[in-house]
This record gives structure tokens, sequence and C-alpha cells, in this order.
């Protein structure tokens, strides 16, 4: 898997014509591009979508988007953590070969290396408007925000929404009070959480009206659902899912003023739209927190609750609408297929994704680009991947409920640390994992560690104190 990588592109816009992925387009003119918007939310579970099997919570905008679009079942983040997962999927990197681990603090000294190129980077060398709106959390200083990684413009937080001294996850007394950002200017302090959610959404809407004429490019990273939960006026107190539910409601809301806005300016056909999570449910907060679905776990571990989550995809004529995908794949194969697409050419330096637009145009016989997928945590330690139908854990020390309740009312319930062995699970018959198949499957362990042994050369691994010959420096503010 690592031997090679992703260089050169396969396809550029021509003044008649445009080849994708084996389709032509044809024109009198030259083709427009299409606009890409990514809706990135924050510990929204598996299970927190009609589509997807919840209960108790309305999702219809959602549910909608699924039936025109493509329903994901086996979809991945990088990381089941908010800095790293969202450093995979601006970079198609895994974040250890960038230096992000975790879930950066305020005060950290680092974030995202400049020299990285990001979707916006890659995008806006095409001639695409770029935006963002929401959660950055990839480095704080002015130095290493939104603007300097190729987004024309950035309203949002900085980091996690519960990042402030009187939160009671945070460290009391170390942390600056949450800025709202403008662009690169703080323009408000502790802004009224129960509005970001609608203030988003506003600045994403505005953002695509003003960029109607040309290609562009919009991430919304909602800060919810992460705990402190916030919905507005009209959404709060109105699902019977409670708080938890109003949040997923309003963003239900949201998704669904961006996709009228892109019906309402003629440019729903030319659009493609990607809905997804960085990570699986902090489920530690109980009645404040989602659902990861049947997945063992959620949020911080690496079991299928921690780093599987719904994925929507929409691009009428392009993806098939009304399908529901098994195929597994991950937040880094977006940024190479992005390229693909667009005719943009891919980074100068390594990355780890592949184009997996066989996979979302639903061509026959289309299978995961990747041999496996490497899911590290704990500061760069290698615990889990999946292989086909195969996952294959690592001996690790893992944080987890245990079967435990959850907390109540915003506070977390006392965690586990669970040992994890050389432990196999086959997904397609035990998506819980709930049954080791180690002792029965030697044969099937040996292939898996052999690709796990070139990911450690490639990208490292703390567990077994390989450096990572591929591995690069974040940013770092002096």
């Amino acid at each position: 898997m690592f031997s090679h990588f992703y260089r050169g592109w396969l396809a550029s816009l021509l003044a008649f014509g445009m080849i994708l992925g084996g389709e032509r387009f044809a024109s009198a003119a030259p083709v427009r591009p299409p606009n890409v918007v990514i809706v990135f939310c924050d510990d929204l579970g598996w299970g927190d979508l009609g589509c997807y099997g919840a209960r108790g919570i309305r999702t219809p905008r959602l549910d909608r988007l699924a039936r025109e679009g493509t329903r994901f079942t086996s979809f991945y983040v990088a990381q089941p953590v908010c800095s790293a997962s969202r450093a995979a999927l601006l970079t198609g990197c895994y974040p250890n070969r960038l230096g992000i681990h975790g879930a950066l603090s305020p005060n950290s000294r680092i974030g995202l290396n400049t020299n990285e190129w990001t979707i916006a980077r890659l995008l806006k060398a095409r001639g695409y408007a770029t935006g963002m709106m929401g959660k950055w959390h990839l480095g704080r200083p002015e130095s290493l925000l939104p603007l300097r990684h190729g987004f024309d413009e950035y309203f949002g937080l900085p980091y996690s929404n519960d990042m402030w001294p009187r939160h009671p996850t945070a460290k009391t007394g170390t942390y600056p009070p949450l800025p709202l950002i403008d662009g690169d200017r703080v323009v408000e302090t502790m802004p009224d959480q129960r509005e970001l959610t609608r203030r988003y959404t506003e600045r994403a809407v505005s953002f695509i009206e003003r960029h109607a004429e040309s290609p562009f490019f919009l991430y919304l990273a909602h800060s919810m659902p992460h705990v402190p939960l916030h919905a507005s006026a009209g959404f709060a107190g109105k699902s019977p899912a409670g708080l938890y539910g109003d949040v997923i409601e309003e963003i239900d809301w949201s998704v669904g003023q961006v996709l009228d806005t892109l019906s309402r300016l003629g440019l729903e056909q030319n659009t493609l739209v990607v809905f997804t999570s960085d990570n699986g449910p902090w489920h530690f907060y109980g009645n404040h927190a989602g659902s990861a679905g049947p997945f063992r776990e959620g949020k911080a571990s690496t079991f299928e609750g921690g780093v599987r989550v719904p994925c929507l995809v929409k691009w009428p004529g392009h993806v098939p609408a009304g399908r529901v995908s098994h195929t597994p794949w991950m937040t880094i194969d977006l940024l190479p297929t992005i390229a693909q697409i667009t005719g943009a050419p891919l980074p100068p330096l390594p990355i780890d994704g592949r184009s997996v637009w066989p996979v979302l145009r639903g061509a026959p016989g289309a299978r995961s680009p990747q041999d496996a997928y490497y899911f590290y945590y704990n500061s760069g330690e290698l615990q889990a991947m999946r292989s086909g139908r195969w996952k294959l854990h690592f001996p690790h020390k893992a944080i987890v409920l245990n079967g435990k309740p959850g907390g109540l009312d915003g506070r977390p319930a006392a965690t586990v640390e669970l040992p994890v062995g050389q432990e196999l699970y086959d997904l397609d018959r035990d998506p819980g994992e709930t049954r080791d198949l180690a002792a029965t499957h030697r044969r099937t362990i040996r292939r898996l560690q052999r690709l796990a042994e070139a990911a450690r050369v490639e990208l490292g691994d703390t567990a077994t104190k390989q450096p990572g010959i591929g591995r690069r420096a974040p940013g770092r503010v002096e």
C-alpha cells in the first residue's frame, strides 16, 4: 500500500469537454467543474439519523439527502477524535504522517503545517472560491488558521466549544475565553452557543449566494453535537429525544438550508455534497451523546463505534440515487477523489488517500482502492486496522464504558481502561466486535500483520517504537 502514492492527475478540464472517471462530458463551451460542499459534524454517531435507524430524532432533510444520493454504511475516520480526524479529512493523509494527534488544546504550539495541501488549497489553485464556517481545531495562532490553508474566508471557533475555563471538562484557569473568529480576527468572546448552528448556516448560505457564478468549495464544520449542547429557540425543547435530539434536528434544518440554496440558484445538478462526522458519539456523556448504532463503544476508542460514522453523498446524475453501499472507505480518500472529479493535480507531497470515484458513481465491480485502513490513537499508537471484512486490533489499552451507562445532563460518566489484545473480528458477520476469532484464523492475522508492518515503516507506531520514514513535521509557533 505504501510503496507508491498518487501523483499527477487523471483529467484536466478541456475547452470542449472533460473526462471524469470513465464518464465523458461534452459541451460547446468550457465545462464548469462541480462545486463541492462538505458538511462535517462533531461527535455525530452512526445511529443518529433517521436513515441510519434513529428513533425519536427527526431528520427529514438528511433522510431525503440519503434518498437522492448514496448512503454509505462502512465509512471511516482516521482517528476517533477531533483534530486528528480533521487533518485527515482536509489533507488526504493519516494524521500520523502530519504530526497531528488527538485534540489540540487552545494553548497548543502546533497545528497543521502550512506546507500541507488541503482540499481548499487544491481547489483554490484550480480557480475555486473557498469558504469555511465552523470548528477549525487545527491550530489556534493566526499563522495556522484557515486563511493560511487555502480558504478565502472563515467564520467560526478555532477549537472545541467546551474549551473555555469554566466548562466542566476544561483545565480551569488555563484556557482563554472562547473566541469567535471572522477571517483571522476575534470578533466575539464567549459567543452565545445557542446561535452557533444558525449563524454558521447563514454564513454558509451567504457564501453560496455570493459565489454562485463561479466554482466554489464550502466546508461547513458544525460545532455540534459536541458537548456542551445548545440549540436555538426554534428547536430547543422540540425533539422527543431531548436536548440531543433538538441539536440534531437543527443540524438537519441547516443541511436543508444549504440544499435549498443550491436548488434555488440552479446549482444542485453541478454540486457534490458530502455529509459526515469527525468521529463516533462521545458516549461517556450519556443522554447528551448520540448512538453508534450496532457498533461497539464510541469516541476515543478504535472499536467500530469510535471510527465508523454516517456518510451521505449526492451529485445528481453522477452518484446514484437511493443506493446503499457497504464498501469501506475513509476521509483520507476524499481529497484525491475531489481532485479527480475537478481535474485538479494532487499535492506534491505524498498522501495516503486514493480516489474512490468508481465507488461513488457505482461502477460495476467497484471496490475499495485500499488494501487496508489503519486506526491510530494515543499519540501515534497503531491500535487497529480493517482489511475487507476483517478488523484486527493490536494490543493496547482502550478507554471505554464497557457496558456501563453514560453520564447525565452534560456530566460524563467514569470510564474504564480495558486491555485489548490481538483480536480479530469478522465485521460482515459480527459488526459489534463481540466474537474474537484470532485463535482460529492465524493465516488471516499473518496477512494483516504484513500490511500493518508496511504501515509502521511509513507512518510509525509508538507501541513498537518505530519512527516512520514518511512522517512530516506539524506547523509550529515559535
